[in-house]
């Protein structure tokens, strides 16, 4: 146990991920002019480590080297050593991420670096074990071996560390070239086909992640090319998701990822932006098949997030982690003797079946595999099939097993539970209003849409400069840190989804005024494409340009659909040049390997197009215009902006913004839907099924 005798100067931080480190005997400090200042006085190198809260090694490093009063002693003798928060700093995370990178080959969490006073590092790695083992230097040994070559070999260290830096300021994801077409559409569904995993869904083989955005432009690609393989692939990755261990079946919401192919180890810390992004693909899914299973998983991560994840204000937390009295999953793992103890004989026969559980159990120890007796809970087949095997009904069947997890969800309650990140992003909450803004939509539910105008109204509130910018992270009732190119792109995304829902103008002007903002701090106006930082922004030994749709999309990915989707809304064509040029400047890139970049696809579907305007024009309150509304919003219509144009008040605050509808009004005092495809407009109707029609009028 970690002695409170020590304390560092991250104590007054408000990140919980550099106050979980407030105590260690090691002497940290934040990144900040002290430091460095501290580091060149004293002529030594900088200790660099970069994680968040909850990372699982970045606890297993902790534990084992940063609360050892030895290592501390070595560290605090040899460097000046600085804490960094990636989700409160990601673009430091992401300079010194590259550098690893480029130095080993790969990359993670916890990031080691060791570099100069002036931030030019000379050595980079991940976790590193507190002793030498397996061939793998430990940390006290490597500690030992940096001072020797710093006192005896500096000058070639110091020049090993330009070197890098001038490597890393020379790379470039910018080859500009001609616009990206169908074709390249085509090829990413083929590369994605090649990485598909047929028997039991997603990409690749172990580990495997979510990728939702994978799945999101293969319903797009299903729309456009009616391949059925290309709705298999995403009915069965869904499915086998919502199915496995990788699903949380007694409190809801998805971790992070399976360590195994099957979907059923997983890596048990639960983030806000998985939850948003796999919501939004199971919405979507939902809406293009009608399948309900898809609309009550989404709805289940919702019940998820407005309980665990959902402060008082309206604000969403950022994660919970792995791991519960020091061991990794134990608050999602179950005994056979905790089900009889808690559950009937026949209740706890059903679990056994249901659930999948064994007196052996399927987790097994994290060094050397041995059985736990632990059993993460999954389904084997969907309830239809387990129906069908028990020979009872689907309804008897899911009604049994929620009163089975309503047992279960009381216990666990009362265990203690993962430690969660409350610090309250701006990026990650723009990714959850847009999940919400969706659901309320596709579902007509106005919980969602209250919960993603609440959450927005916060963040304008305590997250917005009186400069009209952005900041990055709040906690405890403090707001700082620079908005970055996600808290915008991401922000203004949800900006125009809640727009869609509410048809609230307030919430388009304000997207449309922050995207002022960051076009004015973000471009590069030299070449094109849209800087992490802004041009005021603290200087770094390098200024990146984040493309990579990983787990999370790029900036730029989601601001090429936002360039567009503005430019249909408003008529305002200089944000359609914007998003060409942007699409141009990274296109000879992204064609080395498509699918790293299926969010930007996405951008790229939308603008090959066809695409759609669709004006609806009529009385607030009035049955017609609802149910326009409510057959529009049945289908999936991806590539669409949607406006609204109430005719019971004139002028509507709409015309303002857009400036292509001011002749829409009803047509023989009915609700009228004006559609354009392809910046070609069809003749105006009153009739929800030819509305339907004309947008589905040009689709192969």
């Amino acid at each position: 146990m970690e002695s409170k005798k020590f304390r560092n100067q991250l104590i007054n931080e408000k990140s919980p991920y550099l106050l979980q480190h407030a105590n260690n005997p090691v002497d940290w400090y934040s990144w900040g002019d002290n430091a460095f200042e501290k580091a060149r006085k004293e002529n030594k190198p900088i200790f660099l480590s970069i994680g968040y809260s909850t990372c699982h090694w970045c606890h297993v490093m902790a534990h084992e080297s940063f609360e050892d009063e030895n290592v501390a002693k070595l560290l605090n003798e040899t460097f000046v050593s600085i804490k960094v928060d990636r989700e409160e700093r990601p673009d430091i995370d992401s300079v010194y991420m590259t550098v690893c990178q480029m130095m080993t080959g790969k990359g993670g969490w916890p990031l080691t670096i060791i570099m100069t006073p002036d931030k030019k590092p000379f050595f980079a790695a991940t976790y590193i074990p507190k002793e030498s083992r397996y061939g793998m230097m430990g940390l006290k040994d490597l500690v030992i071996r940096i001072k020797s070559l710093w006192n005896s070999e500096r000058i070639k260290l110091i020049d090993s560390a330009e070197q890098i830096t001038m490597a890393l300021q020379n790379i470039s994801n910018e080859a500009p070239g001609d616009k990206l077409n169908e074709n390249a559409l085509i090829e990413t569904y083929n590369q994605l086909m090649i990485q598909y995993d047929k028997t039991n869904g997603g990409f690749g083989i172990a580990p495997k992640f979510p990728t939702p955005h994978n799945l999101i432009f293969l319903l797009r690609f299903w729309k456009r090319s009616r391949k059925k393989e290309a709705l298999e692939i995403i009915e069965t990755t869904l499915q086998k998701m919502r199915q496995g261990g990788i699903y949380d079946h007694i409190g809801y919401g998805f971790h992070r990822y399976s360590t195994d192919s099957k979907w059923l180890v997983p890596h048990f810390e639960k983030m806000l932006y998985d939850q948003a992004l796999i919501a939004i693909a199971y919405i979507e899914a939902y809406q293009a098949t009608k399948n309900l299973k898809y609309s009550k998983t989404a709805k289940e991560i919702f019940e998820y997030i407005f309980r665990e994840m959902t402060s008082l204000e309206g604000g969403f937390y950022s994660a919970e982690d792995a791991d519960s009295e020091g061991e990794e999953g134990k608050f999602y793992l179950w005994s056979v003797k905790e089900i009889n103890d808690l559950l009937t004989k026949d209740d706890a026969e059903l679990a056994f079946k249901i659930f999948n559980l064994t007196d052996t159990g399927n987790f097994k120890e994290e060094v050397n595999g041995k059985d736990t007796g632990l059993n993460i809970l999954h389904l084997n087949s969907s309830y239809q099939e387990i129906s069908k095997n028990l020979d009872i009904s689907q309804e008897d069947l899911e009604n049994k097993i929620e009163k089975v997890r309503k047992i279960l969800f009381e216990a666990r309650e009362k265990r203690i539970h993962p430690f969660k990140d409350d610090k309250i992003l701006t990026d990650l909450n723009g990714l959850t209003i847009v999940a919400l803004s969706k659901a309320a939509t596709v579902f007509s539910d106005l919980t969602y849409l209250n919960a993603a105008k609440k959450a927005a109204n916060f963040i304008l509130k305590n997250l917005r400069k009186p400069d009209g910018r952005l900041l990055h992270r709040y906690r405890d009732r403090n707001a700082d840190v620079d908005g970055y190119l996600t808290d915008y792109a991401f922000f203004i995304w949800g900006l125009i989804e809640l727009y869609e829902a509410s048809f609230d103008v307030f919430y388009l002007q304000t997207a449309l005024e922050l995207n002022e903002k960051l076009l004015k701090h973000y471009w590069d106006d030299s070449i094109g494409g849209f800087f992490f930082t802004a041009d005021d922004g603290e200087q770094l030994i390098t200024r990146q340009k984040e493309l990579y749709d990983g787990a999370i999309p790029s900036g730029n990915s989601i601001s090429f659909l936002n360039l567009l989707r503005l430019s249909f809304i408003t008529g305002n064509l200089q944000l359609e040049e914007k998003a060409d040029i942007l699409s141009r400047v990274f296109a000879d890139y992204i064609k080395n390997s498509y699918l790293g970049f299926t969010q930007f696809m996405i951008a790229v579907d939308f603008a090959v197009g066809p695409s759609y305007s669709l004006v609806i024009a009529g009385d607030s309150e009035a049955e017609d215009t609802k149910k326009m509304f409510e057959k529009v919003n049945s289908e999936y219509v991806p590539n669409m902006v949607l406006i609204y144009r109430p005719t019971d008040s004139y002028p509507p605050k709409i015309d303002q913004f857009s400036n292509f509808i001011e002749w829409f009004d009803k047509v023989n005092n009915k609700a009228t839907a004006f559609v354009c495809i392809n910046k070609t407009c069809k003749p105006p109707t009153t009739d929800p099924i030819k509305t339907i029609e004309y947008l589905s009028s040009t689709w192969k």
